[in-house]
């Protein structure tokens, strides 16, 4: 991993680098890994489709932390950011490994040729000689884990998210990613060899390893997803990388246990969008296995309280698992404010005290913010929860929300089999469409009232909020009917939800939840993309809160979600 901010090392990014004969030199190698906050400095000299994952390399070098750094010519990225930085000047030592992608014996020779360039180079650099007890000390097997894992597969993940997977996680996490399934150092260097004979050796041992995607013979990556102890995959791609993004499908086909795909930037602004989908899959793999709290002892009243986007709704049930109160207040500025207000609302208008709370469950984006509830549970799990509940024959959710859309499959009991979300833009989200109705000067009941009657079937070509919303500027200025316009803005959202749908492998059958599915125009054009019906519940709106059937206590939050009460107190 990046071993902090030193100028006095050597950095690498490939697996394929030959660390144990920099080693040999008097090098201290280390793995550039960390992701950075933005990309300030790498988008004055790099172009905007560099990846994610360039651009950070750029980023480091640029900000002076780096001064020795080893490339492998991976792909175009690294050639690019090889070219950059050779032409910047801001490295002491820059070098660029031609590794073949096959381990065959040309490939072998051509690597050891490319091992004694790479030495005779850094040994001029450094003034120091190859020490061939040093080279063999180099070695080092890496420890795997032996009891139940996660692993994450894919292109490498920087040491930030990484740590936020473990964290997350109910089992230990195997970083099996790109650099980090480095495999030289299982078999040790043979004895009374000279150096030409161990960089033959060398080179068979850096080719042979377990083969990255680059590789023209990659088939052996299938034992990285199929391992007796593995409970469950965390598949990575980076933003503009193609290479890994081949080798999901095949994983999402023959892999046997839960899988959840994520993507990142490569930027630490990133890393926060993917927090509600690593909990939701640990929540899926292993239940609620989180450690709660001590159970507190009050009057018999329960809390439940959903932070959201723009609103945060607080509900109150007795013992009795009825209804005591429930409000629903704007979040404002800071979740945990918003949280307390709400909460103190709540209490106030049923006539009770903090201490009369048994316990209290937090749901929604700011729940890790709110620091004094019981139990935290993610809006996937709660939507799942909350529509098996309404209806046991549902399989598919579909919930439009403020900042963010959700699909969810669920299987007979309720659980959650796959989910997918939309939550990198506004784009067919339920912020999308209060901008439009601002753009149309109406509020959003008129909006949803709007739609059904159009005549002219007017198609909005871009779902960026900021390009829809000058096309429906364009369009009022033609005099386009508010009906016709409504309709092409629910068309887009349909086709957003829609394809969200199919990715997530949607069958009937199908609930939506949240107020988008009081917007009975927005519905109606969504089943006809869909060719289904799609089932609207009364309780789908804030407030509403259901009776305990089968044990269960939940309270429908502002996008229709479900909080089990009485499951997340018996774990506490």
């Amino acid at each position: 991993e990046w071993e902090g901010h030193g100028v006095n090392k050597l950095y690498y990014v490939c697996k394929y680098t030959p660390v144990e004969l920099l080693a040999a030199f008097g090098a201290d190698c280390a793995n550039l890994n960390e992701m950075p906050q933005g990309f300030e400095r790498a988008d004055q000299i790099a172009h905007p489709n560099l990846c994610g994952f360039g651009k950070a390399v750029l980023e480091q070098v640029v900000s002076g932390d780096v001064r020795e750094l080893v490339l492998v010519n991976c792909c175009d990225t690294i050639r690019s950011v090889y070219d950059i930085l050779a032409e910047s000047g801001k490295l002491d030592f820059l070098y660029m490994i031609d590794m073949l992608h096959s381990g065959g014996v040309c490939s072998q020779e051509r690597t050891v040729a490319q091992l004694k360039a790479l030495a005779q180079a850094y040994g001029a650099y450094k003034g120091t000689s190859f020490d061939q007890q040093a080279f063999r000390s180099a070695f080092v097997p890496r420890t795997k884990i032996a009891e139940p894992y996660i692993s994450v597969l894919g292109a490498r993940m920087g040491a930030e998210l990484y740590e936020m997977v473990r964290k997350a996680m109910p089992y230990p996490v195997e970083n099996d990613t790109c650099v980090h399934n480095r495999s030289v150092g299982a078999v040790q260097p043979p004895e009374d060899t000279d150096d030409d004979g161990l960089l033959a050796w060398y080179a068979r041992e850096l080719l042979g390893q377990l083969p990255c995607m680059r590789m023209m013979d990659n088939t052996g990556r299938k034992q990285l997803y199929n391992q007796p102890n593995l409970k469950g995959i965390i598949y990575h791609t980076v933003k503009f990388c193609d290479f890994y993004s081949f080798e999901y499908a095949q994983v999402k086909r023959e892999a046997a246990v839960p899988l959840l795909k994520i993507e990142s930037d490569y930027t630490l602004q990133s890393s926060g969008q993917l927090l509600t989908r690593l909990e939701a899959f640990a929540e899926s793999i292993h239940g609620n296995w989180q450690e709660g709290t001590e159970k507190k002892m009050g009057k018999g009243y329960f809390a439940g309280i959903d932070s959201g986007s723009t609103s945060t709704d607080v509900v109150i049930l007795d013992r009795n698992r009825k209804m005591v109160t429930g409000i629903i207040l704007p979040t404002g500025a800071g979740a945990a404010v918003g949280a307390e207000r709400a909460l103190e609302e709540a209490l106030k208008e049923a006539g009770l005290e903090r201490g009369d709370l048994d316990a209290m469950v937090t749901t929604g984006y700011g729940r890790t913010a709110i620091s004094e509830g019981d139990k935290s549970i993610t809006e996937i799990t709660c939507h799942a929860r909350g529509a098996h509940f309404l209806d046991p024959s549902v399989r598919t959710v579909i919930d439009i929300g403020g900042q963010d859309s959700k699909v969810i499959r669920l299987d007979e009991n309720g659980a959650v089999i796959n989910f997918v979300m939309n939550d990198k833009c506004a784009a067919g989200t339920g912020r999308f469409l209060e901008m439009m109705a601002r753009t149309m000067e109406m509020s959003l009941d008129e909006m949803s009232r709007m739609g059904l009657k159009y005549k002219e079937d007017i198609t909005i070509s871009s779902m960026c909020t900021v390009f829809a919303e000058s096309e429906v500027v364009s369009l009022i200025a033609q005099n386009k009917a508010a009906d016709d316009i409504v309709h092409g803005l629910n068309k887009a959202v349909a086709s957003k939800t829609a394809a969200l749908v199919k990715r997530v492998g949607g069958e009937e059958r199908y609930m939506m939840t949240g107020g988008v599915s009081k917007n009975e125009s927005l519905v109606k054009t969504l089943e006809e993309k869909l060719g289904t019906t799609l089932v609207v519940h009364a309780d789908a709106q804030p407030l509403g809160v259901l009776g305990g059937i089968d044990d269960r206590l939940p309270a429908v939050d502002q996008d229709g979600a479900a909080v089990r009460f009485d499951q997340a107190v018996d774990g506490l």
